[in-house]
């Protein structure tokens, strides 16, 4: 396999919003791009030729924490990575474990070193450190992988979001360094993203942002939402650091959202999200369509007999009715999550299709303003 360099293109510029384009030896990535997270090597319920074929989704999101417990780096490196072991040939990005860290608060220790965690799986104790988090990610295999960041929660107090982001940059020059010094495996190179931290506080995401965009990379990511601030200061944060980061490199918003979310910050300059909101959302019988938020269980739908998809979503599934789905979920039949799931994501697709269309003409920021009102509309 040629080791072709990761690169990015600005194509197009609309006020903030950006039209680009991310090369590597597995394809061309049109942004901004929606990453389904498959935290334990599955996009749940969907399985690879679907997710390539039907979705046609270009890159996907693991998990670093969940890999490294289940089944083990020995497995995935038994197999020759986790695209063999998966049988998926295009981009995988993995998480670092940083906001396990944060979800797991109740039975984890952080100090200068390191992490020591109790596995949610069986309690036995863990420590990761920077180096042992690129160790994993090494054998894992994935092409982008992630810095180990400490990510605060939500509302915090000024000196430990402070103190939190210090200790995520001097983690992240250990991270680099060990990343510097390992060869990879599968011949497979991989890519390194450190991540800014900072809270909701302008002045530390400032500091962050600066130190981070200090150490070279091929994409920098904006961590620490999606931890339940209000939407506005997560909108403030990214629009702050947009503007600092720089201009040739992807912007990846971590764990980032809703459509509203993606429309908002594509606005102010970001190039990739990934969000379990279509999956755990669709799972449950909440569909997203151009018209509104449908909750599928309500009785509403009982006898309606039209398709799922409504008339601008062409590439969603089109073969079910409402009625039909309904009684899927009524009945807790699994092909109801399945179709939900992947409805769920072609609607992503499909918004994020129509913002780079937006883009390349001039036309996405009265566009955004017109549609974000009807996408959070419950019908």
């Amino acid at each position: 396999m040629s080791l072709k360099n990761f690169s990015f293109n600005v194509i197009q510029k609309d006020g903030f919003a950006r039209l680009g384009q991310i090369q590597t030896h597995r394809g061309n990535i049109d942004t901004p791009v929606f990453m389904p997270v498959g935290t334990q090597a599955t996009v749940k319920g969907i399985d690879q030729k679907i997710l390539s074929n039907q979705i046609n989704s270009k890159i996907i999101l693991s998990n670093t924490y969940h890999l490294y417990l289940r089944p083990g780096t020995r497995v995935i490196k038994k197999a020759g990575g986790i695209h063999k072991f998966m049988n998926w040939d295009k981009l995988i990005l993995t998480d670092s474990g940083g906001f396990q860290v944060y979800s797991l608060s109740n039975s984890r220790k952080i100090s200068e070193k390191g992490v020591i965690f109790q596995s949610h799986i069986d309690g036995s104790k863990h420590l990761l450190t920077p180096e042992s988090v690129i160790e994993i990610q090494r054998e894992i295999g994935a092409d982008v992988i992630m810095a180990f960041d400490e990510c605060p929660p939500y509302p915090c107090k000024f000196q430990y979001v402070k103190d939190s982001m210090k200790l995520t940059h001097r983690w992240l020059d250990r991270c680099i360094k060990k990343h510097n010094n390992s060869p990879f495996l599968y011949n497979n190179k991989q890519y390194l993203f450190p991540i800014i931290q900072g809270g909701v506080y302008n002045d530390l995401r400032k500091e962050s942002a600066d130190f981070v965009s200090s150490r070279f990379a091929e994409g920098y990511a904006i961590g620490g939402l999606s931890v339940g601030e209000p939407d506005e200061e997560m909108y403030k944060v990214s629009d702050l650091v947009c503007s600092i980061l720089p201009s040739d490199k992807p912007r990846y918003l971590m764990g980032v959202g809703t459509p509203v979310n993606l429309l908002e910050n594509i606005s102010n300059g970001v190039d990739m999200f990934d969000c379990v909101i279509p999956t755990r959302n669709g799972r449950n019988g909440m569909l997203f369509t151009f018209e509104g938020i449908i909750n599928i269980k309500n009785k509403k739908w009982e006898n309606d007999f039209s398709k799922i998809q409504d008339k601008h979503d062409k590439d969603s599934n089109n073969l079910y009715s409402k009625a039909y789905l309904r009684h899927l979920f009524m009945a807790n039949e699994i092909l109801g999550k399945q179709i939900a799931t992947i409805h769920n994501l072609n609607f992503y697709n499909s918004l994020l299709k129509i913002a780079r269309d937006k883009i390349l003409i001039g036309e996405f920021a009265s566009w955004k303003n017109k549609i974000v009102k009807k996408l959070n509309t419950r019908i």
